[in-house]
């Protein structure tokens, strides 16, 4: 039996034309990692160069920012991420080297090193993901607002025919028996409970 390939994180310092990564395992040692240019070209290099590690999780500094480009091109082929902010990489180079000096190779540790400590760090996800999470909030929000509409029109319909309104928590139910004892007949005001006559004088 072959043995295996353990789970990797893969830190990356992102650029606008080239990206530097490191490989780090979960007790922190770097078993690999190199500079890639952001080309069709560079992009496949990184892509075979990691195929060594098929459990892996890439962690990437600013997602919603300068590694947009590229976690979202990862993102379409189906790999992992997670976004490292920048304040909790910062401070994971000064921990680790004693002083906030920034170079590609330290700031691709740090971030490395954020992804293999942290837990809970924020999934990247896709834009059309993000579109239909936001279609659910909006339809949600929608239908509250709507029932709270509702709710508002049946307390101003109650006002006119029960003495003093209704509650401020109705629920169907209890609106539904209030208003079965109400119909185009009833006077205003009346109380459900009172019988009714016959008919009315005119």
């Amino acid at each position: 039996m072959s043995e295996q390939v353990p789970r990797v994180v893969i830190g990356m310092d992102p650029h606008k034309r080239s990206v530097t990564m490191e490989v780090m395992l979960a007790d922190e040692s770097v078993v690999g990692g190199g500079r890639f240019d952001t080309t069709v070209e560079g992009y496949q290099a990184m892509l075979e160069y990691v195929a060594a590690w098929p459990q892996r999780v890439w962690a990437i500094e600013g997602c919603e920012g300068i590694g947009r480009h590229i976690a979202h091109r990862l993102l379409a082929d189906g790999q992992d991420i997670v976004d490292v902010p920048a304040k909790l990489s910062a401070r994971a180079r000064v921990f680790a080297t004693g002083q906030g000096r920034k170079t590609d190779a330290t700031d691709a540790h740090s971030v490395a090193l954020v992804g293999t400590r942290m837990a809970g760090l924020r999934p990247v996800v896709s834009d059309e993901q993000l579109e239909v999470l936001q279609l659910l909030v909006d339809r949600r929000r929608s239908i509250g607002e709507e029932h709270t509409r509702k709710i508002s029109q049946l307390h101003r319909l109650l006002l006119e025919l029960v003495p003093g309104g209704a509650k401020k928590y109705l629920s169907a139910a209890q609106a539904r028996t209030i208003l079965a004892g109400y119909g185009p007949a009833t006077p205003r005001a009346r109380p459900a409970s009172a019988s009714r006559p016959s008919s009315w004088s005119t």
